[in-house]
């Protein structure tokens, strides 16, 4: 339950230590202790050594103010403000970058100067997600559980199983936070409530599940209206930021199949009567290159911002009719230039590839459900494949028409 960790590529899976001693009480708990680098744990510059709370090999996050005595034991108190390593960390996370580790040690944290009446909020420990919960909670005492999640944010690790009943009891369980708090509510986000049963947790550790809102920066409000919720907070919104926000981790994972896309693709355009051609290589691999370029634009980045305004219900479908477009575009770019067969193969690779691309957005958003994508996916993906295969057999066979 502490935020100290060994040198280890995987903070998440460490267990508690108890290499802390009490700080001073002139520490405020709200401000980082004086002299200590914001490191992350296992990364970056070291902090300042000499400290007590300190042992050798390992290091502290820089969002630590200080430690709480409870008659559980040490508990770390966060700060509520981000720094700028918190900020950049947030940035190469939504790039996708170092995003599936992520993560804190899962335990049980603070948050202003809390005691045993103050709130327990329960988020995961994917660092993302518990930056905008202890971001949100400035100015409120409070203690925040958080979950083993495996580095997965609570709505999507509430459908895979890590944000689950067993684990909130297990959690609840393993810090003693009966010792802690007096009371017997864990305020848990209300994405999470797929993967818990509220009857269940009661029934394993005693404490009675209160659903907070679905966005951590109404927490002051559902707190402050005795943790009752508006309807305005039960709300699962898809606005075009929470959209485009999800845009550059869609890029990113398109880095490593663009590098044996492109090769393929000037490969298969050199095929031809001469058997291979390099300069038909180049040539007809530019333009199969721009086709690919424009389906990944449609895909992942029109077909998101557009989504409410696209015609159907399958995201598979609004992917096909936007590559649909961008291939429109591209023939009227290339009359003259390429022939029937060429085009018909440029338009189908657009479409199938789009249709793929805007098909991922569908565990991102409230207008689906797990059966239904399910089912959307048992449909699209035969469909794209085939789409994909014919592409391939048009652009090749183009390569041998005299």
């Amino acid at each position: 339950m502490t935020a100290c960790c060994p040198e280890e590529k995987h903070p998440a899976a460490l267990s508690p230590c108890s290499c802390h001693e009490t700080p001073s009480a002139s520490q405020e708990p709200d401000s980082p202790i004086s002299g200590l680098d914001a490191a992350p744990c296992c990364g970056g510059q070291a902090p300042e050594s000499g400290r007590s709370y300190e042992k050798p090999g390992y290091r502290l996050w820089g969002f630590v103010a200080d430690f709480v005595q409870t008659p559980a034991g040490m508990v770390p108190r966060v700060l509520s403000r981000l720094d700028r390593d918190d900020r950049m960390g947030s940035v190469l996370a939504r790039l996708g970058i170092g995003r599936d580790s992520y993560s804190i040690a899962p335990g049980l944290y603070g948050v202003g100067s809390p005691d045993a009446r103050s709130p327990v909020m329960v988020t995961a420990n994917y660092k993302l997600t518990f930056d905008c919960l202890r971001g949100s909670l400035t100015g409120i005492d409070a203690w925040i559980l958080v979950l083993d999640t495996r580095s997965i944010n609570v709505w999507c690790a509430a459908g895979k199983g890590t944000f689950s009943t067993g684990e909130v009891a297990e959690r609840v369980n393993a810090v003693g936070l009966e010792k802690v708090v007096s009371h017997r509510r864990l305020v848990l986000p209300q994405l999470s409530a797929t993967g818990v049963s509220a009857r269940q947790v009661k029934r394993l550790c005693g404490f009675e599940v209160v659903w907070g809102p679905v966005h951590a920066r109404q927490i002051k409000a559902f707190l402050d209206a005795g943790m009752q919720a508006t309807p305005t907070m039960r709300k699962v919104t898809f606005t075009l930021r929470e959209r485009v926000e999800l845009i550059p981790v869609e890029l990113n994972h398109m880095g490593k199949p663009t590098l044996y896309l492109i090769p393929a693709l000037f490969l298969m355009s050199g095929l031809g009567q001469g058997f291979f051609s390099v300069p038909a290589a180049v040539s007809r691999g530019l333009w199969a290159m721009l086709a690919y370029l424009l389906a990944v634009v449609a895909g992942a980045i029109l077909a998101p911002i557009l989504l409410p305004w696209l015609p159907g219900r399958a995201f598979a479908l609004k992917g096909a009719g936007v590559g649909a477009a961008a291939a429109a575009v591209l023939s009227a770019t290339l009359a003259g230039q390429l022939i029937r067969s060429e085009m018909v193969a440029l338009t189908l690779f657009i479409m199938a590839l789009s249709s793929y691309l805007a098909m991922n957005f569908t565990g991102s958003t409230p207008f689906t459900s797990p059966t239904g994508v399910e089912k959307e996916m048992r449909r699209a993906i035969p469909a794209q494949v085939a789409g994909g295969l014919v592409a391939v057999i048009f652009w090749v066979s183009a390569g041998f028409m005299g």
